[in-house]
């Protein structure tokens, strides 16, 4: 058997090379790697107008379709008309919009409604091309 006469203990005692520098550029690399990757953010394009005037606040004259977002159940509902689920207020919006395309509709909404139903109601609207003319909002006090 042969031995050397120095023993070097710089090395670990099974002779196997530290990984631990690889290990650290892995990571880097895959942390960067991570915060470069091209994300896929779904947005939905809504037209919002423009104006510091009042005069967007003001009553609406002509006929219009009105939908409200209610807070409390009933959540929706069509020229007062409520409805107890999603399924049946967009059949009942579509019915009234290709009955009465010529009429606008305009959307008003409770303050303390969850944004996402007026998401769900936009994006349903984009995708019928239903367009609304007006969005309903108090006057800031």
């Amino acid at each position: 058997m042969i031995t050397s006469k120095q023993q070097n203990h710089s090395f670990a005692s099974d002779n196997k090379p530290d990984l631990t520098p690889l290990l650290d550029i892995i990571f880097i690399v895959m942390v960067f790697l991570l915060l470069t990757a091209n994300i896929d953010i779904k947005t939905m394009d809504v037209d919002i107008p423009a104006t510091k005037q009042e005069s967007v606040l003001t009553n609406i004259d002509s006929e219009v379709i009105t939908i409200n977002l209610l807070l409390d159940a009933p959540h929706w509902a069509i020229e007062q008309a409520t409805y107890e689920d999603w399924e049946t207020f967009s059949k009942a919006l579509i019915k009234v919009t290709t009955m009465s395309p010529k009429k606008s509709v305009v959307i008003g909404s409770d303050k303390n409604v969850p944004v996402e139903k007026m998401l769900q109601l936009l994006a349903f609207m984009q995708t019928k091309s239903i367009s609304a003319t007006s969005i309903i909002m108090d006057k800031e006090k």
